[in-house]
């Protein structure tokens, strides 16, 4: 399959003041993170908060400039364009945000919404966008009629749908979902989920989802990216990575995700103490050792590279007695 989006050693710094008459401080909120997503396929990101998801995805929807590495959309290097080509590269890669409350305009009809990247970005005759989006609003299974109604008018879950609905308009390459059900109700979540996986199979949309939820992740992605204070510290597929995590701060992630029956759990729980670090003053060496339970003296010293273990990339010493 075609390569869609292509991140090499992508790093994102932003300069922080630390009070009155300090001198300023540099948060690495990205260092260095590097993938590749295939056509059709998703790539779920998973870390706890502050491990740089949220940047991750501002970057890859161009609105940010990285501080270092690049971004390749369907081949075509997107750093450093002017205005135009920026303008152009961004219909191939939209978001759908995690909260559909403030996601969508409160004053403007949902019709009007849906029709706004069509005004930007084509040359559509007002009648060929109105039929655009009602063909739109019914793969995502709303009506007719909610074409002219104001957003406060519709649940969660239909909010969340028509801001679906306005990511798929442009039939985009890409779709960045940032933790796109964490604010539905569980009973909504599976139709929401369902729907991402029903459109990528009739467009072949690739998503990049990013969630702290590992059972939503094991029922969409095909590839987990998992992050840690700005780092990858382990890619791999989704079988491999739910068989056998090679990273303890994986494993940990994963003994943490609650199970309907606890006498059927196919993790251990592991207890990670302490708090996230500071990404002002990161850790030296790998920067999870602190709170890694495995960690040797080598661990607080030298800092680990993403290395090929087992058929996936991890970024850990010891990972092979995992294996």
């Amino acid at each position: 399959m075609a390569k869609v989006l292509s991140v090499r050693d992508l790093a994102r710094h932003y300069d922080v003041s630390r009070g009155f008459l300090k001198p300023k401080a540099t948060v690495k909120a990205l260092n260095g993170i590097t993938f590749e997503l295939e056509e059709g396929k998703t790539l779920a990101i998973v870390g706890e908060s502050g491990s740089g998801k949220s940047t991750l995805a501002r970057q890859l929807t161009l609105i940010e400039e990285p501080s270092a590495g690049k971004v390749f959309l369907g081949g075509v290097e997107v750093n450093h364009k002017d205005k135009a080509q920026i303008k152009s590269l961004r219909s191939k890669v939209q978001m759908v945000f995690q909260n559909p409350y403030g996601s969508l305009n409160p004053r403007r009809k949902i019709g009007d919404q849906l029709s706004e990247p069509l005004v930007i970005n084509t040359k559509l005759s007002a009648a060929e966008r109105k039929q655009k989006v009602d063909e739109m609003m019914k793969i995502v299974g709303l009506r007719p009629e909610h074409y002219y109604r104001y957003p406060h008018m519709f649940s969660g879950g239909q909010r969340q749908r028509i801001a679906i609905a306005r990511a798929m308009i442009l039939n985009p390459e890409i779709v960045i979902a940032d933790e796109p059900t964490s604010a539905l109700d569980v009973s909504i979540q599976a139709q929401v989920l369902n729907l991402f996986m029903d459109l990528q199979d009739k467009l072949k949309t690739a998503y990049v989802f990013i969630s702290h939820n590992l059972a939503v992740v094991e029922h969409v992605a095909d590839d987990v990216l998992v992050m840690y204070l700005g780092k990858a510290v382990e890619l791999s597929e989704k079988s491999k990575l739910y068989e056998k995590p090679l990273h303890p701060y994986t494993q940990a992630l994963l003994s943490a995700t609650p199970s309907i029956r606890p006498e059927e759990k196919r993790f251990k729980t592991i207890k990670i103490k302490g708090e996230l670090p500071s990404p002002i003053n990161p850790p030296p060496g790998c920067s999870f050792h602190k709170r890694c339970p495995h960690a040797v003296e080598r661990c607080s010293k030298e800092e680990p590279l993403l290395r090929e273990v087992d058929g996936r990339q991890v970024a850990c010493h010891l990972a092979e007695q995992f294996v």
